[in-house]
């Protein structure tokens, strides 16, 4: 009996979770304290809370004054992936970085996972806080979202940046599904399995994709501790299941738009030779201004592999 493609995913989640659970047993989910301390490093000025948008709750972080900036993460982060470079940015800007829906400190919901969806959050959340014109910079799937956020609402953005983030049912996706970098797309579109083979297991899987030479072990704590209940391992899992009406969304969008948009990935990602071909398709579906950016030695954690380098890039494409 041949084995196939499908059952190959599977063997190689379980050899994931089985030959990494040695290292990783003994660590521990953060403390409130721990977490504390963490918001407490960004500095004064920094406020943690939370406000009603679009049918759901959402978390944010938010310092500094200036032209407004929102940080957008991917998976499996959370705000704090952004918070190497949220005391830069906050001397010349004001900084929002913001838990997606479901995910940390925002609340779960039955649905609404899609790019479109989270991308209403965001705007929702910026007219709440009374900020106009804003730049959106997101990586992985906050990239895709800040994507979505310059298609329906350019009126109010000055810029988009997407951090390494392909996006669904432009360019080279199809591509980039069959990688075998890419087999988690898959594994989390799995109906019902993935949140049952990772449930309680999440050090062990998060630690697969955060590198040691680049995220400590307080680090991935950090991330169990904001997918450690099952309504928010769920939500994430419900971010890729929505990726058939992402790419129907994303496809469907042709109306020329003036919204600077920048294409930026790392010298060693799996990603960086189809940059070409994500900035051709994006300007073939109506985007006037899309420029790509290489961050040399990063690969795809960009904000914690080259921080300096990325606040560099948002510096210059959100001051103007």
């Amino acid at each position: 009996m041949h084995t196939s493609m499908y059952e190959k995913r599977i063997a190689t989640v379980l050899a994931v979770l089985v030959v990494t659970a040695c290292a990783s047993v003994h660590a521990q989910v953060p403390s409130k304290q721990s977490l504390d301390r963490e918001f407490a490093a960004l500095g004064s000025g920094f406020v943690s809370t939370t406000a009603q948008v679009n049918g759901t709750t959402l978390h944010y972080v938010s310092g500094g004054k200036g032209r407004a900036i929102f940080l957008l993460h991917g998976f499996p982060q959370d705000w704090y992936a952004f918070h190497r470079i949220m005391p830069r940015l906050a001397k010349q800007f004001t900084v929002v970085a913001v838990d997606l829906r479901g995910i940390g400190g925002s609340a779960a919901s039955a649905g609404g996972y899609d790019v479109a969806n989270m991308a209403k959050d965001i705007h929702e959340l910026a007219e709440q806080l009374h900020l106009e014109n804003v730049y959106v910079a997101g990586h992985d799937i906050g990239g895709m979202v800040a994507y979505a956020f310059a298609r329906l609402y350019p009126e109010t953005s000055r810029g988009v940046m997407m951090l390494d983030a392909p996006l669904p049912g432009l360019g080279p996706w199809e591509e980039i599904k069959a990688n075998p970098v890419a087999w988690h797309i898959n594994f989390h579109q799995v109906p019902e399995l993935p949140e049952r083979l990772l449930a309680g297991r999440q050090r062990i899987y998060f630690r697969y994709f955060l590198a040691p030479n680049t995220f400590s072990d307080p680090d991935v704590g950090h991330y169990v501790e904001s997918y450690a209940g099952p309504e928010h391992l769920r939500s994430l899992l419900e971010i890729y299941r929505a990726f058939p009406a992402d790419e129907k969304f994303d496809a469907a969008q042709g109306t020329a738009i003036n919204v600077p948009l920048v294409v930026a990935t790392g010298g060693n990602s799996p990603f960086e030779k189809l940059m070409p071909s994500i900035a051709a398709s994006l300007r073939a579906h109506g985007c006037a201004k899309v420029k790509i950016e290489v961050i040399k030695n990063g690969v795809h954690y960009l904000v914690e592999e080259q921080p300096d380098a990325v606040a560099e890039l948002i510096e210059r494409y959100a001051s103007f």
